[in-house]
């Protein structure tokens, strides 16, 4: 019996019940294994209950968190237009969609606009509480279905965003989002619907620089709103979504499309009729739109630098200066900016041909990318707002202002080259054609310095120069200084013609200002900069400036420099000289087609453009000069009115600080007059006890300037007689005569098929030496190739010398 086993409590029962026994034993764990169904759902439900409890508290707690730093509501910005404030230094200048403006009152305001108003923006605007739930809803769901970015915000709301926040898609922040439905909530507990919708009437933008749907009314249809009928109420009530592109004067499609979208939503809310609908939608969109007429501005002197800073606004933040209330600082100069106004528009200071020639000009700052002034055109009409500015216009030619950037910068920097390397002016065709480059004087001047070449401006050495460069480098080169072609050419040695695209590709004047600028600061380029500062509408700051890149070394940068003081001293440029000031600058025209002079009846003396750009140690200058219509040229009697413009300005701007020069960089040996890099000039032997001089000691040494040399600011007052006579001072025009007797260079270069009403052909104002220009090319200097370094220094300092003793005798 001890080894029986005794039977467990589970066999007896199964014994006193009759059922077999379940081997296993394991239905109680299958039970635990199971659980039902419902008690699953519920704990997921309990789950989500609690965690959307958790975001829920979350959601407040930070929506409150936002709210309780949102602006102070005061009807004073309720009521203020959007307009934007500009200012130069702390005077403001421009107030941008606020110059026009009509209100109206609550009692005033036609039922007619409110129902469209209401209908096309917020039909629940009676209903919420300043924030609307079913229109957030219903707006996610139909974006959801269609793809589209229809908002939720009530009229409430927009009025807010207006009158106190950005309207820029970017800023849609969670916070901004919190802070505007916070804000119209508080808003509809102070002010009724009525003042509400009132406000939102009287503030909008309505383009064209107009505020307000009544400003607009009696703009564009010269009546009061509550004399306009469906059609043109509604084109009103859908302006404000986008008003610059529902225009009706520059797109009447999109503002057309626009209104009948404000009508179909007026006969789905039973505000008209179908017959209504029908008559309306039929009615052409310029129905009743008189000629808009804009009102003259109190900003007529800046009116193209005031585009240039709505633009950058925007290029830099996105920002609407009609909507976005905001203060602008600007870097304008307004002494600079009125002085430079009188110079292109009156005859105090340079005597213009006619009323018609245009003057457009950049003045910058050339440590820092500032744009301290700039006109875009001459002889505007006053009623003309934001026009064409042609400082910033790429599709004219300038000429020989490009060798500088083109031709020579490239050379010193990429080659190393020297003042003193030698080139051979000599009949030659541009690389790869059988088309003859030409000197503006015909003539040639055998072997000479790239110091002279650049100086006297000679056509045939800057295309051989940018052919050893190469046109992929000095693309590079001129790509550093803002400056591109879609493809560069040969003939761009001597001009900046190319394919237009806006103005992404040419020169202009700001660009040739920026780009000079970096000759001026010794090799670092700054982006034009016209704003400083912006206040935005909560109170935030943002401070902007012109990040410097390195464009070149110290070393081509001076040597540039160098050689165009030389320009303005006694080569092409005498004409913009100044007693006393120590500058550089270079001249340039354009040519006429053979075709195009063929249309003129004649075969010189015309120019399409002439320019100068020069600069100080503080400013660059850039000018052009031309008629906005190509085939009335600039003749010899009027073709050194750019370099006056220059000459005037400068003259003033600079009359109040100090004179300074150009330090030499240490990658830089001057020996025998020339220039080298160090790292390639061989020093002389211990026997030869010339060193290099410096530019003080070869300015200090000399009573004269001459090409191979530094100008002095005394130079010009120890000049023979005969210098003195040819060169114009600061404060009056150059004579008449003085005038006739500058011929200027010219070119012919490989037309371009892109730019058929110009010419890729280049010229020069000839070297105001002499009252006719040369007549055979100037002897041509002794050969050095094959003297030691230290003789070759003192080979090239008396070869400079001969060649400008020659140019100056030829001519």
């Amino acid at each position: 019996m001890a080894n029986q086993e005794t039977p467990s409590r589970l066999t007896r029962r199964s014994q006193q019940t009759g059922k077999p026994k379940k081997t296993g034993g394991s239905k109680k764990a299958k039970k635990s294994q199971k659980t039902p169904i419902s008690k699953i759902i519920l704990r997921v439900f309990v789950s989500l209950f609690v965690l959307g409890c958790f975001a829920f508290l979350g959601g407040v707690g930070l929506f409150w968190f936002y709210a309780k730093d949102a602006p102070k509501i005061t009807d004073d910005q309720l009521d203020a237009s959007a307009s934007s404030t500009l200012y130069a230094g702390d005077t403001a200048i421009a107030d941008l969609g606020a110059e026009r403006r009509e209100k109206i009152t609550a009692q005033e305001i036609p039922q007619l606009l409110e129902d469209a108003i209401v209908s096309v923006e917020d039909k629940r605007f009676y209903k919420h509480v300043g924030v609307d739930p079913i229109r957030i809803v219903g707006s996610a769901l139909s974006n959801v279905r269609n793809g589209g970015m229809q908002g939720g915000s009530t009229l409430t709301q927009q009025l807010i965003k207006l009158s106190f926040f950005s309207t820029k898609a970017s800023d849609q922040t969670l916070k901004r989002k919190a802070q505007e439905a916070w804000m119209a909530v508080q808003l509809e507990k102070e002010k009724s619907k009525e003042e509400i919708l009132t406000y939102y009437i009287n503030k909008v933008y309505m383009s064209n620089g107009l505020s307000g749907m009544e400003t607009a009314s009696e703009a564009y249809f010269g009546k009061t709103l509550s004399e306009l009928n469906l059609a043109q109420t509604a084109l009103l009530a859908g302006m404000p979504q986008a008003p610059e592109s529902y225009d009706p004067y520059r797109h009447p499609e999109a503002a057309k499309k626009r209104r009948n979208i404000v009508l179909q939503t007026m006969l789905e809310n039973e505000k008209i009729t179908q017959k209504e609908y029908d008559d309306a939608i039929k009615t052409d969109i310029a129905s009743g739109l008189i000629d808009f007429q804009r009102e003259s501005q109190s900003w007529a002197k800046y009116d193209g630098y005031v585009k240039e800073v709505i633009q950058q606004v925007k290029d830099l933040t996105g920002k609407d200066v009609y909507t976005d209330g905001l203060k602008v600082y600007t870097n304008l100069d307004l002494e600079a900016q009125d002085r430079l106004y009188e110079i292109v528009n009156s005859d105090d200071y340079v005597q213009y041909p006619d009323e018609d020639m245009q003057v457009a000009a950049t003045v910058m700052n050339t440590d820092n990318g500032k744009v301290i002034a700039q006109i875009g055109g001459r002889n505007i009409a006053s009623d003309v707002v934001l026009g064409t500015n042609l400082a910033v216009n790429t599709a004219r030619d300038f000429g020989s202002t490009m060798k500088p950037l083109t031709d020579y910068g490239p050379a010193f920097e990429y080659l190393k080259n020297s003042t003193a390397d030698r080139i051979v002016d000599e009949p030659y065709q541009y690389p790869g054609t059988d088309i003859e480059v030409r000197n503006w004087d015909g003539q040639y001047f055998g072997d000479i310095s790239l110091r002279t070449a650049l100086a006297y401006s000679r056509n045939v050495p800057a295309v051989k120069t940018l052919d050893e460069v190469g046109l992929d480098q000095s693309k590079k080169f001129l790509s550093g200084l803002g400056i591109d072609y879609q493809s560069m050419e040969y003939s761009n040695a001597i001009s900046s013609n190319t394919i237009q695209e806006g103005t992404k590709y040419g020169a202009s004047s700001e660009k040739m200002a920026a780009a000079y600028s970096a000759f001026a600061n010794g090799g670092t380029y700054y982006k034009p900069m016209y704003i400083s500062k912006i206040v935005y509408q909560d109170g935030s700051v943002e401070e902007f400036q012109s990040e410097g890149k390195r464009a070149m070394s110290p070393g081509t940068a001076y040597i540039i420099t160098d050689i165009l003081k030389g320009v303005i001293s006694e080569a092409t440029g005498t004409n913009a000289q100044i007693p006393g000031l120590i500058q550089a600058g270079k001249t340039g025209t354009s040519n006429y087609t053979d075709d195009q002079l063929e249309k003129l009846g004649t075969t010189s003396g015309v120019y399409p453009d002439i320019l100068f750009s020069g600069y100080t140690p503080d400013y660059a200058m850039a000018v052009w000069t031309g008629y906005n219509n190509i085939m009335t040229p600039v003749t010899n009697q009027s073709n050194l009115v750019a370099s006056s413009v220059y000459r005037e300005l400068m003259s003033y701007i600079t009359s109040n600080i100090d004179v300074s020069d150009w330090d030499m960089p240490d990658d830089l040996v001057r020996y025998g007059g020339e220039l080298y890099f160090k790292d390639t000039y061989v020093a002389p032997t211990p026997s030869v006890s010339v060193t290099p001089a410096s530019s003080s000691t070869s300015e200090a040494s000399s009573t004269t300037t001459e090409s191979t040399t530094e100008s002095s600011t005394t130079e010009s007052s120890t000049a023979s007689s005969t210098k003195e006579s040819e060169s114009t001072s600061s404060s009056s025009e150059a004579s008449k005569s003085s005038e006739e007797s500058k011929a200027p260079e010219s070119s012919t270069a490989p037309s371009k098929s892109s730019e058929p009403s110009q010419s890729s052909e280049s010229q020069e104002t000839a070297p105001s030496t002499s009252e006719t220009t040369p007549e055979e090319s100037a002897p041509a200097p002794s050969d050095s190739s094959s003297q030691a370094p230290e003789e070759k220094a003192d080979a090239a300092d008396k070869n400079s010398k001969n060649e400008t003793d020659s140019i100056k005798s030829a001519a």
